[in-house]
């Protein structure tokens, strides 16, 4: 069962019957706002996603708002 987790990733822990198209958009968004981005508060400093627009500078210990899922735009 530890082959299927790999093909589904984040999406695994809602099961099937959704449709890859979902999965696929849902994973890519996953893997992005978990991910350590940079602080706009400190120039080494990274932030981490508490919550839909809630972020922390792990640094400073700041918190603000910002986007719903990742900071830096594309």
């Amino acid at each position: 069962m530890g082959s299927k987790t790999k093909k589904t990733k984040a999406f695994g822990k809602f099961g099937a019957g959704y449709g890859i198209r979902v999965r696929k958009n849902y994973n890519k968004i996953e893997s992005i706002q978990r991910k350590r981005q940079v602080s706009p508060f400190h120039p080494r400093g990274r932030v981490k996603r508490i919550a839909a627009g809630i972020w922390k500078c792990m640094k400073t210990g700041k918190v603000f708002a910002g986007e719903a899922y990742y900071l830096e735009a594309k």
